[in-house]
């Protein structure tokens, strides 16, 4: 089954729109884990099993994992770890790649193989052919950065080209010309709502994985109102570090959980 299918199953059985983030950060550990040489594998993995149920899919993001000794272990092994115990639930490796020729192909054949993702994210910056070894695992996800949740996204995104913003121009191109195998993605951040309008307009019902809800200062009620397919699906909400650090003490894995349960019935109420 391809990262489309599995993501559709998995919003109708779980009744969700919710993708949990990881993105581990030591310093923000519970104590328990201050000695834990495996810490970054057990904590992500705790906060997993008790959210899955909660989750149409999880985004580990790389540079949380790559940039501690070993990190890029823990996440090979948290990755299969998700598609052992939880073979449901749709795994997105965020790590916005985007290159040319074989280099391409070498990322890809990392996101897909060594890590065994269901999809990554990727930057469409440097065209169709940077983008092509990845669409060429064609029951894999390619999610491709649209207008981003960040300020700064408004320096290129919304320049105008032919009367309209370059992120119109990126949704149009990859639903039209990209999407061939039908398994593109595009991230649309929650802190345009305007804009999140707009590309659904555009690319009908590709799915849309939406950060930017919680810290980043995202309407929720916005983001569904705007996202949202005729069927009431088509998102994947991400929260991270309200969920992760729900809790600091030794209740973190309940607190997460919990944490991950209202954020997906808020997103409920408003479907």
């Amino acid at each position: 089954m391809g990262f489309i299918d599995k993501l559709r199953d998995r919003w109708q059985q779980a009744d969700s729109l919710l993708c949990v983030g990881l993105d581990p950060d030591p310093a923000k550990f519970p104590d328990r884990f201050v000695d834990d040489d495996d810490a970054l594998f057990a904590f992500c993995r705790d906060i997993v099993d008790a959210t899955a149920e909660y989750a149409c899919a999880f985004k580990p993001q790389i540079a949380y994992f790559a940039a501690n000794n070993g990190g890029e272990d823990a996440l090979q092994r948290l990755i299969a770890h998700i598609n052992g115990a939880h073979p449901d639930v749709p795994v997105i490796l965020d790590a916005k790649r985007g290159d040319i020729g074989s280099t391409a192909a070498q990322y890809a054949c990392e996101a897909f193989e060594r890590f065994g993702a269901d999809a990554v994210t990727l930057n469409p910056y440097m065209g169709k052919d940077s983008a092509e070894p990845f669409l060429a695992y064609n029951d894999r996800g390619c999610v491709f950065l649209c207008h981003t949740s960040n300020p700064g996204a408004r320096d290129f995104q919304e320049l105008l080209i032919d009367g309209a913003p370059l992120y119109q121009h990126i949704a149009r191109t990859i639903a039209s010309d990209w999407n061939v195998d039908g398994n593109c993605a595009l991230v649309v951040g929650a802190t345009f709502p305007e804009e999140l309008k707009v590309i659904r307009g555009i690319v009908g019902d590709m799915p849309l994985l939406i950060p930017g809800v919680g810290a980043q200062g995202g309407d929720v009620a916005a983001v569904v109102r705007n996202g949202r397919t005729a069927d009431g699906t088509g998102l994947m909400i991400n929260s991270s570090r309200g969920i992760l650090y729900a809790s600091s003490g030794e209740g973190y894995a309940e607190a997460a959980a919990e944490a991950a349960r209202d954020l997906r019935d808020t997103i409920n109420r408003h479907r």
